[in-house]
């Protein structure tokens, strides 16, 4: 199984220090999601992590920065819908209902289906599947190893998300909720030694 992390939407002092533990500890993929950043605060914070990480890092948000810094990829969404013209990255995208899933998984590398569990950074944002929902799903081939798991993603729900028969798992909360970004790689190490 993949493990994707996705960044806070907001900037933070020492982002980039956090980001480039997190890739040491192991991570293979960060998707960098600023909604509300400037092309130059995304710029900004992209410089400042090593350049050894950038071809790990899928972008959310202002998607003219992925050539620039040659980042993995982009990921679509609501407010970015469309791959930048001549785009030779991953692309995924964002899915909240399996008939998404379906529509738009052969167009992508991969998808995220969200939220799978009560979310641990959205309050109030509530899982929108049952375990036997989802095993439904896998059968049916929607599930698969195109698939990731997104929302109240933590290290005990794992083999529920490989039951289910997702092909990874996205963290946001459980990461970025640690005290520190020492406890936040240690977290990194723990998920991906459980996978």
């Amino acid at each position: 199984m993949k493990l994707i992390v996705i960044t806070r939407p907001a900037m933070f002092d020492g982002e980039a220090s956090w980001i480039a533990a997190l890739f040491r500890a192991g991570l293979q993929t960060l998707h960098l999601r600023k909604p509300d950043a400037s092309a130059e605060d995304v710029r900004r914070l992209l410089g400042d992590i090593p350049s050894e990480f950038h071809s790990r890092i899928v972008l959310h948000d202002r998607f003219e920065l992925c050539g620039e810094f040659a980042l993995r990829g982009v990921h679509l969404n609501g407010r970015n819908p469309l791959p930048p013209e001549n785009h030779a990255g991953t692309v995924s995208r964002s899915c909240h209902t399996l008939d998404e899933v379906r529509r738009y998984k052969p167009e992508c590398d991969y998808v995220t289906l969200s939220p799978i569990f009560d979310s641990i950074s959205k309050r109030g944002y509530s899982s929108a599947f049952t375990s036997a929902h989802m095993e439904k799903a896998r059968d049916e081939g929607i599930i698969d190893d195109k698939v990731i798991a997104l929302g109240g993603i933590t290290a005990e729900r794992l083999p529920a998300v490989r039951r289910m028969g997702f092909g990874g798992a996205a963290v946001l909360g459980a990461i970025w909720d640690a005290p520190d970004k020492d406890t936040a790689a240690a977290r990194i190490e723990n998920i991906l030694n459980l996978l």
